[in-house]
Order: structure tokens, then C-alpha cells, then sequence
């Protein structure tokens, strides 16, 4: 990998003065569930390139997979440059300097470099036996294992490197309800290969189960408690405003609020990618800058922002090293890395007399990103009464304002666990609507 990247470096240092190299390589290992059995499975191994400069100020792209082809190489440094032409010049365009960079712990595990196909198609079978052990149907799942390498080099100095290990497991169940079925769905992804495929099949059983028989409840404000996949899908749409490119943009509630209370004051949010055994940490972002842990919110006082490079410049501060790419194919842009949302105080369960415990949520996607107001589906809801789930619920909506629900809320959990981006306890909020 280095050597190509050296390679490209000194093809387009021939054009461009300022020029960024980002290799890629991914090994992945693939296995799909339909219905009670292992659909397929697959082995791939890619290798990518993406190419940077900035010429008069103006910013340029082009990738390719071709990358033993010295002239295709070629080629793609010359549609970099062509595309900086035709682009419209900002001074706010800038590479990494050179840095030293964090070692991050938990991120890589041995184990990968011996994995074979066989041992995941075993773990989707064990997900399917334990599911029809339970009496339930499996109706989906799969389960992923892979290998991410980057290394970016760049005019500026900057030469650095990372190397991580994923592994997932998800499955999809149904349980007869009469004429009717209930559904479930439960997943665990780790760095390490430590996620049980029992445990995983257990638990989206048990959900599915314990679904059967839902009554309507009475449209009216309640508390809520949100279970770890509901929390993360409704904060999917808050953290949008801590991003500075929406804030740059006028898209975010929080523009002019640095130094305010935004949240309740138990409430604290960094984003730290950093983290050891982090889904998404790493010792750099996506342009070379090093990896840190950022407070966003303290005690509910904004502090901060999310910035890469070109909207740290824009906004006269500096990067939180939150410059981050899809893959070697996409541009770098502002995203999360480890979202961790901590409060100082929690309210249980059993703290709650009469409420409703969400697992999880059918149109988070839906929210306004701007205004924070959402309306989305319980799924696998619950009923609360005397601190102890009395019955699960037919169908119920919940909505609200999420800025306005986070003014009010707290832990429901001490135990925390990391969905996507986003490390979290279970969330009590105080009074929301619930449409039977």
C-alpha cells in the first residue's frame, strides 16, 4: 500500500503542488440469512485510490480501483487536476500538516487473518438453529467480518496509517400471534470476534415472544423510556446540529449557542474517536488529522462543534479530526466518530409509575434535521406500570421535538452500549406524546 501511495504521490506532484494520496484496502468476509437459511456467502478483497489536489485554490478529485495500471494512475491524477479546473476557487481548501497520532487501543484482532468463510456461515447457522429452538422463524440476517487498512499521504507531510477489524451479527424474527405474527430483530458488532450468535438469536426471540398479545393504549403525553436502538435513531437527528457545516449553513438550532444550555444540565455528549475497542475510532480521521475526544456538551452548556478541515478554517478554529470518508471513493466531509452521551443522573424502570418502553423506531429518517421535530413508529413497545412491564403494545406512534425532549431527560440505564455511532445508556424522557 505504501509503495502505491509513494507511487501516485510522485505522479501527481508533477501537476499539482498540493496533493493527497488516501489508499484503501478492505478484506471482508459475508454471509446471508433468508428465511431459515444461509443464502450466501462471499469473500472480498478490494483495493482503492483516491486522489486530491488543489491548484489556484481550487480543489480537485478523482479514485480508481485500476491501481497495478501506471497509466491508469496517471489518468486519475489528471482527472483530479481537470476537476480542480472546473471548480470554483475557496481558500478555505487545505491538507493535513504532519502530526504525531495516538495509539488507540482494541481496535485490530489477530484472529481475522485466520478466519475462514466456513467459520461465519457456522455462526449463521447457530443463529438460525437457536431461533427455530425458540419455536420463532428467522426472516432475515447475516453476519460480517472484515479488515479496513487507509493510508494517506500528502504534500503537507502528513504520512500516516490505520488498521481495524469488524465483526456483526444480525437476525430478523418472527413468532405466531394468532392470525397475526410479532417481529423482532436484535444485532451486535464488536472490533473483536466476542459477539454471540446465541445471544444475539436469544434475545431477538425473547423481544418477539414477549410482543405477543399487544393491547391499544390511550393517546396522551407519557414518559418514555427509549431502549438502546430507539435512543440512537431519534439522537441520529440531534446530532445533526452539532455538525459544523450544518451550523456554517444555517441548518442548525445550536448556531448562536455556544456557551448556552441546550440540554438537561445532567447531560453531557463528546465525540471521542479515541475510544479503545470503538466501533469507529481510529488513530486519524479521513484527511490525516489525528484522532481526539471532543466535548460537544457539558453538564447541558454547548461547547462545541464537529469540524473537518475546510470548516475549521472557515470558522477560524481547529479541526476535532472529524474529517471522515465513506471510502476511498468519497470526498471527506464532517461526521461522528464515537458519539458518547453520558448523564449524571438515571431513572429506572422501576422508578416509573405509569409510561412506555420503546426498543425501537420505524422512521427516524423522517425527522426534520433542522427543527428537531419527529413522529415515528414504536416498535416492540411496552407498556409500564408500578416500575414493571405490564404488556406490550398494538401499534403506537411517538412524537415530539427531540431538542425539546432532551431539556428534560435522563439515564433509564447505567449499562451502556454502542449502536452505529452512537455510545449511549438507555433514555428516560420525561413527557412525550403517544398516539394509540
Amino acid at each position: 500500500m505504501y509503495e502505491l501511495a509513494k507511487k501516485t504521490m510522485d505522479i501527481a506532484l508533477k501537476q499539482a503542488e498540493n496533493a493527497e494520496i488516501y489508499v484503501e484496502k478492505e478484506e471482508s468476509v459475508d454471509v446471508d440469512i433468508k428465511n431459515d437459511k444461509v443464502d450466501f456467502a462471499k469473500e472480498v478483497i478490494s483495493l482503492g485510490v483516491g486522489v486530491r489536489v488543489i491548484i489556484d485554490g481550487k480543489m480537485g478529485f478523482a479514485h480508481t480501483t485500476n491501481t497495478k495500471n501506471t497509466e491508469e494512475l496517471t489518468r486519475t491524477v489528471e482527472r483530479a487536476v481537470f476537476n480542480a479546473s472546473s471548480n470554483v476557487a475557496d481558500e478555505n481548501f487545505a491538507f493535513a500538516p504532519k502530526s504525531k497520532y495516538p495509539s488507540v487501543k482494541g481496535l485490530y484482532d489477530k484472529r481475522f487473518e485466520s478466519f475462514e468463510i466456513e467459520e461465519a456461515v457456522n455462526f449463521a447457522q447457530t443463529m438460525i438453529n437457536t431461533v427455530s429452538d425458540r419455536k420463532c422463524q428467522p426472516t432475515s440476517g447475516g453476519f460480517a467480518a472484515g479488515s479496513y487498512k487507509s493510508l494517506l499521504l500528502n504534500s503537507e507531510g502528513a504520512d500516516c496509517q490505520d488498521v481495524s477489524t469488524g465483526f456483526a451479527g444480525y437476525i430478523s424474527v418472527n413468532a405466531e400471534d394468532g392470525e397475526a405474527v410479532s417481529t423482532a430483530h436484535e444485532l451486535d458488532s464488536s472490533t473483536h470476534l466476542d459477539v454471540d450468535p446465541e445471544t444475539i438469536a436469544q434475545t431477538a426471540c425473547q423481544v418477539a415472544l414477549d410482543s405477543r398479545g399487544g393491547k391499544p393504549i390511550d393517546t396522551g403525553d407519557s414518559v418514555v423510556i427509549l431502549d438502546y436502538d430507539a435512543a440512537a435513531g431519534l439522537l441520529s437527528t440531534f446530532s445533526n446540529a452539532l455538525n459544523a457545516d450544518n451550523v456554517q449553513r444555517g441548518r442548525s438550532l445550536f448556531a448562536d449557542k455556544i456557551g448556552e444550555q441546550v440540554v438537561s444540565d445532567s447531560m453531557s455528549i463528546c465525540d471521542d474517536g479515541t475510544l479503545e475497542k470503538g466501533l469507529n475510532s481510529s488513530s486519524i480521521d479521513g484527511e490525516g488529522t489525528p484522532s481526539q475526544k471532543t466535548t460537544l456538551i457539558e453538564k447541558g452548556i454547548l461547547k462545541n462543534f464537529l469540524y473537518d478541515i475546510y470548516t475549521s478554517r472557515k470558522g477560524g478554529v481547529e479541526s476535532t479530526g472529524n474529517g471522515m470518508r465513506g471510502s476511498y471513493a468519497d470526498m471527506p466531509g464532517v461526521g461522528m466518530s464515537n458519539f458518547l452521551v453520558e448523564f449524571g443522573s438515571i431513572n429506572e424502570l422501576s422508578d416509573v409509575q405509569d409510561g412506555i418502553f420503546v426498543r425501537d423506531v420505524l422512521g427516524a429518517h423522517t425527522a426534520n434535521p433542522i427543527s428537531g421535530d419527529f413522529s415515528v413508529e414504536a416498535m416492540n413497545a411496552f407498556k409500564v406500570e408500578k416500575g414493571e412491564i405490564a404488556y406490550p403494545v398494538k401499534k403506537a406512534m411517538i412524537s415530539g421535538n427531540i431538542f425539546q425532549s432532551l431539556k428534560d431527560a435522563s439515564a433509564a440505564s447505567k449499562t451502556i452500549k454502542q449502536r452505529g455511532p452512537f455510545v449511549l445508556p438507555q433514555l428516560f424522557i420525561q413527557n412525550m406524546r403517544v398516539v394509540g
